[in-house]
């Protein structure tokens, strides 16, 4: 009976140990629900970033025009263009990796970091070409933003899932576009399509990869911490 209780209490001593501590963070992201809320904010707060930068070059080019009465930050930019890129750019960033997941085709290419911020200094480079460079004629320029998009969607992404969601995404953010513009409540200086300028899709593709790029990097970080979690237990 003596011994029987010592290997009891040995039992019960072992069960009790407790793993090493793996820090907050990693003890965070084992909720996935949490992770998703996380990488989802992240995403927006980029896009919402990069929406006041990029059209504060829009603007100051005069390339779009917004009503005196909305114009209310200091980027001069309607309060609702912020927020509207900000939850488009969570919603791509959160799709792309999904989408490689259920076509079981995992993106492995240029899986790095400072692959990553090229591709965004790419896009704030088209952007910028787009607002600052003067060509000859729209249709010049809007072949020469095409053709970098597409250089770009080739450089960082090279894949089909990539490219059929950035012309599926790009197609209804212009459709979109155009209906705003139709409803009066922003125009375009010059408009050569439809009310609004011919670039525009190849603006849209560019800034649809370079999130779905970022979404995907963020995304193989949270497998990354999984996996050492794993490992740890």
């Amino acid at each position: 009976m003596a011994d029987s209780t010592v290997v009891s209490d040995q039992q019960r001593s072992g069960s009790g140990q407790t793993a090493p501590s793996r820090g907050p963070y990693i003890a965070v992201i084992t909720n996935r629900s949490t992770t998703l809320v996380i990488r989802g904010f992240m995403l927006f707060s980029i896009g919402v970033f990069l929406a006041l930068v990029l059209n504060l070059l829009q603007v100051q080019r005069n390339v779009t025009l917004f009503p005196p009465d909305v114009i209310s930050s200091i980027f001069s930019s309607a309060w609702w263009v912020p927020p509207c890129c900000g939850t488009a750019s969570a919603i791509i960033g959160l799709l792309y990796p999904c989408i490689d997941c259920r076509l079981g085709e995992p993106h492995k290419f240029k899986r790095e970091w400072s692959s990553v911020m090229r591709c965004v200094a790419v896009f704030v480079g088209i952007n910028h070409a787009s607002a600052k460079v003067d060509f000859a004629n729209n249709v010049q320029l809007s072949l020469t933003l095409a053709a970098l998009s597409i250089g770009l969607w080739w450089t960082f992404d090279r894949s089909r899932s990539g490219f059929g969601l950035g012309v599926v995404i790009a197609l209804l953010a212009t459709l979109s576009t155009q209906l705003l513009v139709y409803n009066g409540v922003f125009q375009y200086t010059s408009p050569d399509f439809l009310y609004i300028r011919s670039w525009l899709p190849c603006i849209f593709f560019a800034g649809v990869i370079t999130m779905g790029n970022i979404g995907r990097q963020l995304a193989l970080y949270e497998c990354k911490l999984m996996s050492e979690k794993t490992h740890q237990d």
